[in-house]
């Protein structure tokens, strides 16, 4: 089988990169996902809400590859169908629910649907006719939908990088870079706080994922503390904590999935909903679904209390966590109170400087995915799987800063963007 690029390469491959797979003979690739506990913990945190708020919701999901110079060769897109066909074929076992219902904010009747549940290979559709070489498609009820994003994403990841590179060169890499950061925490270079690893979507395979939580998870490092990680199959393994409440999906969903909705109030929607879930527990929540500003309008005095933090995922950190604090002050909350959870792009370099800059301030933390996840010589992908669709319409992300969102609809993005302004100006 082929298993490097086809004999004509499009436009921007990179002929000259060390361990290229050319024409290597092998076997299918071993299975990548082996455990439905191989996904995010904010997919069981919004699951449940979902199963006991919106069960009958349908949306549609859109793959999309950012970087401009990977091409997946037909090949690799087999393999990946292959791959979800066998992720189709897991159930969760009762050690896996029993692990789950001992998390406090899971609740026994979601424990038992998920003992039902298994993935639906029918929500999935696989093309070619995109400039990377790959598209996908998932729809079907929301329940269903909204768990397969991170299992897909890593299956694409692995496939990808184990057929275009040398397996052994790329783990190489890996470990000797962890290492180093490893050493530099240790050294007090790098200064993280809190931090978790939120690289299951990313990864560069689940061997490399699995070898970072075991070595940070058994290191002592002054001025820095692993956490978790939000990949639950790994917390249960090595006995960390499960990170993760929400993501955008929630708030696009819950604020615009319903046509009586005005979108511009879609983070009331979506924290009216969690707190009807969950009260004060596993309260962290994302800001830039529609913009932080248009956030802050809805984040007033009772929710501001109930939550027990925020989370940064585009823009300036720095602007961010100014604004919040300066948001809290105005409520009269003290802000040393809460955290200040951080997960856009980070390295530990970069993480150090917020952790110095907002330290005493309040609490912070980091989600740090690739850095951790997929550092090698190999420049990572930058993949996403997002929702487009909600109940037959369109939903969009206005992130605070251009190009983390995918809409089908340029009408939809202009009336989302009017409705926002008006709300802003009124």
């Amino acid at each position: 089988m082929w298993y490097g690029y086809p004999a004509t390469e499009p436009d921007g491959a990179r002929d000259s990169e060390p361990a290229l797979r050319r024409v290597t003979e092998v076997t299918h690739l071993d299975r990548i996902v082996n455990s439905l506990l191989e996904t995010d913990a904010y997919k069981f945190s919004m699951g449940q809400g979902i199963y006991h708020q919106f069960s009958d919701y349908k949306t549609t999901w859109s793959f999309k590859c950012r970087n401009e110079d990977v091409f997946f060769t037909p090949e690799m897109v087999e393999e990946i169908k292959r791959q979800v066909q066998m992720y189709c074929d897991l159930r969760f076992n009762e050690d896996e629910l029993a692990y789950l219902e001992n998390i406090k904010w899971i609740k026994g009747s979601y424990v038992d649907f998920l003992r039902l549940w298994k993935p639906r290979f029918a929500d999935f559709s696989f093309g070619t006719d995109d400039p990377c070489g790959l598209t996908i498609e998932t729809r079907g009820t929301w329940l269903n939908t909204s768990m397969y994003e991170i299992p897909l994403l890593a299956i694409v990841n692995e496939v990808y990088f184990q057929m275009r590179y040398d397996h052994e060169e790329l783990m190489a890499s890996f470990t000797q870079r962890l290492e180093d950061k490893i050493s530099k925490l240790k050294s007090g270079e790098y200064e993280l706080g809190a931090f978790s690893e939120f690289g299951l979507r990313r990864r560069l395979c689940a061997e490399a994922e699995d070898l970072a939580i075991e070595r940070l998870s058994q290191e002592e490092i002054p001025g820095s503390k692993f956490v978790g990680t939000s990949n639950v199959f790994l917390a249960k393994k090595y006995g960390v904590t499960p990170v993760g409440t929400m993501a955008h999906e929630w708030i696009m969903c819950v604020g615009q999935g319903n046509h009586k909705h005005n979108p511009a109030y879609s983070n009331w929607y979506a924290l009216d909903a969690w707190v009807k879930e969950y009260g004060v527990l596993n309260g962290t929540a994302l800001t830039d679904t529609i913009t932080t500003d248009c956030f802050l309008k809805d984040f007033q005095l009772t929710y501001s209390t109930l939550f027990s933090g925020v989370r940064h995922d585009s823009g300036s950190p720095y602007e961010w966590g100014d604004k919040l604090l300066a948001h809290y002050k105005e409520l009269g909350i003290d802000a040393t109170q809460k955290t200040l959870l951080f997960s856009d792009s980070l390295d530990f370099a970069r993480a150090t400087e917020i952790l110095r800059y907002f330290k005493g301030k309040a609490k912070v933390a980091f989600g740090i995915g690739t850095y951790i996840s997929n550092d090698t010589f190999a420049e990572p992908l930058n993949i996403v799987m997002k929702t487009t669709a909600c109940n037959g319409m369109d939903v969009a992300k206005l992130s605070d800063v251009k190009g983390k969102g995918i809409c089908k609809n340029p009408d939809y993005l202009h009336y989302l963007e009017r409705c926002i302004e008006w709300r802003m100006n009124h």
